[in-house]
């Protein structure tokens, strides 16, 4: 599990690709190599991948997480390359604080920016999720993108609305959205259940 606090940008460093249409990636960083042991869950832009392989170079810590089929072809990670800046996030350890929300790492589906607006203080970004997740989506409900926990401003059918701080601009590949831009969603597991319960009804 995940809080959706991003704690690095980490960069792709080489892409391999495997047999069994498995990708391996080599993911640059600023942990410490020692803290992160081999079978470790790194969420990256809100995948939850597992680290199979760890290194130094350049006096810099990297490590290399494998993805499957399923995965390149519901997520980003399908255009991940090298270069590509990731959110980067370790797993929850019991006594963390929950600062965000709570993530699983599985992405839902895959949201599009469709508008960005730079206010004085923070940007706004419209975005369309797909339609099969919008009913999951609520104004004040928490929402994970790219792995990064957010309060949804407004819903309105398929289309909703966050606002984002400067500091999360900064300390995130956020910053770097545009129109166009896909990102992985991961919808608000609480919003689920309640839907269940709902349906159940």
């Amino acid at each position: 599990m995940f809080t959706g606090i991003v704690t690095d940008i980490g960069e792709i460093s080489d892409v391999q690709d495997l047999a069994g249409d498995l990708r391996r990636f080599f993911i640059a960083c600023s942990y410490d190599r020692n803290t992160i042991a081999l079978g470790a869950s790194i969420a990256c832009s809100g995948v939850c991948l597992t680290v199979v392989e760890t290194g130094l170079a350049a006096g810099r810590t990297w490590f290399a997480v494998e993805a499957a089929a399923e995965t390149i072809r519901l997520t980003t990670v399908r255009s991940w390359q090298k270069d590509t800046k990731l959110n980067l996030e370790r797993s929850l350890k019991m006594g963390d604080e929950l600062g965000g929300h709570l993530v699983s790492g599985h992405v839902d589906g895959l949201a599009t920016v469709l508008d960005r607006t730079d206010l004085t203080d923070q940007a706004r970004f419209l975005l369309a999720a797909p339609k099969e997740l919008s009913r999951f989506i609520a104004k004040k409900g928490s929402v994970a993108l790219d792995g990064v926990s957010l309060t949804v401003n407004e819903a309105d059918g398929s289309q909703f609305s966050v606002l984002v701080i400067p500091h999360t601009l900064q300390v995130t590949t956020i910053g770097g959205w545009r129109k166009d831009t896909q990102i992985n969603l991961e919808i608000d597991v609480m919003a689920r259940y309640a839907a269940r319960l709902m349906e159940a009804r």
